[in-house]
């Protein structure tokens, strides 16, 4: 009886550390600019996204491993029909560079959205501006 009750533990544990990770959508973006995210200038690429257990969005770079943890302020419902897949929406705008004589695109992480999830919305943008759409792929 007692060893049917530390074998029950045992398993509840490997299902708990190996099953909780995967609890959460995920998707895979290709993003073909550099981009600001939550404060964090990250590079073009492909990245890995998804929430962590703490309620943060998880950004990994697919080609170096770097994990950039991505705080979001509220949630967002899901459309409705929902969303086919995972997207991330940037808010273009413009800006002149320090020295004022070159004109430059800024984009800036605004929403996540991840397949059968609500969405999270990280930054949102006063003034004019444009946004883009990247359409992802769902991750497992």
């Amino acid at each position: 009886m007692k060893h049917s009750h530390v074998l029950g533990i045992w398993v509840m544990a490997i299902c708990l550390a190996f099953g909780g990770g995967s609890a959460y959508a995920q998707g895979l973006f290709k993003i073909s600019f550099k981009f600001d995210a939550a404060g964090k200038k990250l590079p073009s690429g492909e990245y890995w996204v998804g929430q962590k257990d703490d309620g943060q969005i998880l950004f990994r770079q697919q080609a170096t491993g770097k994990e950039f943890p991505i705080p979001f302020t509220q949630r967002l419902r899901q459309p409705s029909p929902s969303l086919p897949g995972p997207q991330l929406v940037f808010d273009v705008v413009g800006n002149f560079e320090p020295s004022y004589t070159e004109y430059v695109t800024d984009y800036v992480l605004a929403e996540i959205w991840l397949t059968g999830e609500d969405g999270f919305l990280v930054h949102t943008t006063k003034g004019a501006h444009q946004t883009q759409t990247i359409k992802g792929r769902n991750a497992e």
